[in-house]
């Protein structure tokens, strides 16, 4: 099912029950709103409000799980997402030139080597993602970070930031996994990378948080299990975590990835 009209109370509450039926997500949709109802007085005169909700087109989904760098493959993959064209070419030429510069290392390694301070390596990843940024266009890129132990978090800010996040967030994610691989470049320590656009990421989560209690109570209510929609690892264990808590219900992956989708099933 692509479509459907769905009524209620309000507005939000019609749209509200159409994602439920379409399980999806608002981001994964288009709504358009036939009347937006009336409350009515004393119960008299009350008209619900009515929307059509159409599932957007589906695009080819980006697995983060599956990228891996450097890695020819990973880049065209990257490369096949419409909003990040015109970075893969620059993500291509900086795969050559972290693959060289690692095969160097390897050959030749050299303890006395120095190594980078945190602060070198949050300048050195910061003007890498600049360069992306600037290669897709956008120019206002504003970028702050933060050190909290081993992990590096850089918030990135532009009126551009759709061009950033890409379609489910494919795009930042990518760019999340090149940034590890610039930061973790001549250190001698592990560091963890996390890249954000706004607060893309929390609203994200809150979004499948929101969805994962949907459909368990809707594999309640139905007796039958629900199969959630394909999504990247991380994705999954935001959902695992969500329903960890509930008793009545199970939740598990099935399928291979890029194709691997969560299943919450009653427990009966």
């Amino acid at each position: 099912m692509s479509e459907i009209r769905q009524t209620g109370k309000t507005v939000e509450d019609a749209i509200a029950s159409a994602l439920e039926k379409l399980n999806t997500l608002r981001e994964q949709v288009d709504v358009q709103v036939i009347t937006e109802g009336k409350k009515g007085f004393l119960g008299f005169g009350a008209v619900p409000a009515e929307v059509l909700v159409k599932r957007l087109p589906e695009e080819p989904i980006q697995s983060t799980s599956s990228f891996s760098y450097p890695n020819e493959k990973a880049v065209e993959k990257i490369a096949k997402e419409p909003v990040s064209v015109q970075v893969s070419e620059s993500e291509t030429l900086i795969e050559q030139t972290v693959k060289q510069d690692t095969a160097e290392q390897a050959e030749s390694a050299d303890l006395s080597e120095p190594i980078l301070t945190d602060d070198e390596i949050i300048a050195e990843t910061s003007a890498y993602i600049c360069q992306i940024a600037k290669d897709m266009g956008v120019e206002d890129l504003q970028i702050s970070s933060e050190k909290q132990g081993k992990t590096l978090h850089f918030q990135l800010e532009s009126e551009k930031a759709a061009y950033l996040i890409g379609k489910r967030g494919s795009t930042l994610n990518a760019l999340q996994q090149l940034a590890q691989l610039v930061a973790n470049k001549g250190t001698g320590t592990y560091k963890v990378v996390r890249v954000d656009v706004g607060d893309y990421r929390v609203r994200r989560e809150e979004a499948l948080e929101q969805l994962a209690e949907r459909m368990a109570d809707k594999a309640i209510r139905s007796g039958q299990k629900v199969q959630l929609e394909p999504m990247p690892s991380n994705e999954r264990k935001v959902l695992h975590h969500a329903l960890a808590d509930r008793l009545d219900i199970e939740t598990y992956s099935e399928g291979k990835d890029p194709r691997r989708y969560l299943v919450i099933e009653p427990i009966v």
